[in-house]
């Protein structure tokens, strides 16, 4: 397995001999709803789109994860797996050839990778996003992938799993809580899975942030801080974070 961390929640997988383009945003600035004043993120430069991509597959319909720009510059060809928020995305921006993955429900891609829906972050009160479980066929390795740090307890069924793709800062807001939950959270599906390795997300990369609402977000946490705090609740559990466009194997 190949993994390439493209910033924030993007990412490049290698599974299987294919290649999933995992909530990309790679061009462009990103907002929500337009509301450039209220929040703005911002590339130092935009990154090249991959090549020869055989599945985009989008956990969220939110900007940061379905990310229109991006989506738009995207051969619309490619088969998208997307959770029902952000198929709505992809469909009104010309997309023909994509399938919306339920809860529970999996779709296997190319005979090779098996990906499964379980339930993710949610948005406002009634809609909760995807995480993913992916399964390369032919070996049996698994990885997990939720970006926001809501993991259900139905995974606990699951374990082991190999790679846990999650954050490990938490991002909040003074009285609203949790926007992204990082530290206590991955601590709770690392010994749930007992994964060999955790890749963090969300968090850093070379991105710019501004806006009334980056004054008041706070972080807290970090790969060091993360990897004692599982040494200290003796997990044999590593922290892999690559550099923005850093490839790593396994």
């Amino acid at each position: 397995m190949y993994f390439t961390w493209l910033d924030s929640n993007s990412w490049l997988m290698e599974i299987g001999k294919q290649r999933i383009l995992v909530d990309p945003w790679l061009v462009d600035s990103l907002t929500f709803n337009n509301l450039d004043w209220l929040f703005k993120g911002y590339r130092l430069q935009d990154r090249p789109i991959p090549e020869n991509i055989d599945l985009i597959l989008l956990s969220q319909g939110l900007e940061d994860h379905a990310h229109p720009p991006t989506l738009t510059q995207l051969d619309k060809n490619i088969q998208v797996v997307a959770s029902p928020n952000a198929a709505k995305v992809v469909e009104k921006l010309g997309y023909k050839n994509f399938i919306t993955l339920n809860h529970g429900e999996t779709f296997t891609l190319n005979n090779q990778v098996e990906i499964k829906a379980f339930p993710g972050s949610p948005i406002g009160a009634i809609v909760l996003e995807n995480g993913y479980l992916l399964k390369e066929l032919s070996s049996d390795l698994t990885l997990y992938y939720e970006p926001h740090g809501y993991h259900s307890p139905q995974l606990k069924q699951l374990a082991p799993i190999n790679i846990v793709i999650t954050p490990i800062v938490d991002l909040a807001l003074p009285l609203l809580g949790s926007i992204i939950k990082g530290m206590n959270s991955a601590l709770e599906v690392t010994k749930w899975l007992q994964p060999q390795i955790i890749l963090p997300t969300a968090a850093g990369g070379d991105i710019l942030f501004e806006g009334l609402l980056n004054k008041f977000l706070q972080a807290k946490g970090g790969t060091e801080e993360f990897q004692a705090l599982l040494e200290k609740n003796n997990l044999a559990t590593r922290v892999v974070a690559p550099k923005p466009g850093e490839q790593v194997t396994f």
